[in-house]
């Protein structure tokens, strides 16, 4: 499967939260996906830095990847 597939596979369902994360100031962007298919992200605006921002990762951000796009295996935060 190609990258750009994949990419498009994973914008979609960051779309499916997104609004949730913008309508409290925030926002996610990717990265990178690794060799070992890791998908490296950034919480931007009030994501960044937030104290519930773990929480916003594993709980959001990684489930809805995880679920949309299989061959993903993790979900990392990045700076």
């Amino acid at each position: 499967m190609s990258t750009s597939n994949m990419m498009e596979r994973i914008n979609k369902a960051l779309d499916q939260i997104r609004p949730y994360l913008q309508a409290d100031g925030g926002d996610v962007v990717v990265k990178e996906i690794t060799q070992d298919m890791t998908l490296k992200v950034k919480l931007t605006g009030a994501c960044n830095g937030c104290p519930f921002s773990v929480h916003t990762l594993q709980a959001g951000v990684e489930q809805v990847i995880l679920k949309e796009v299989p061959e993903i295996r993790q979900v990392l935060a990045v700076d």
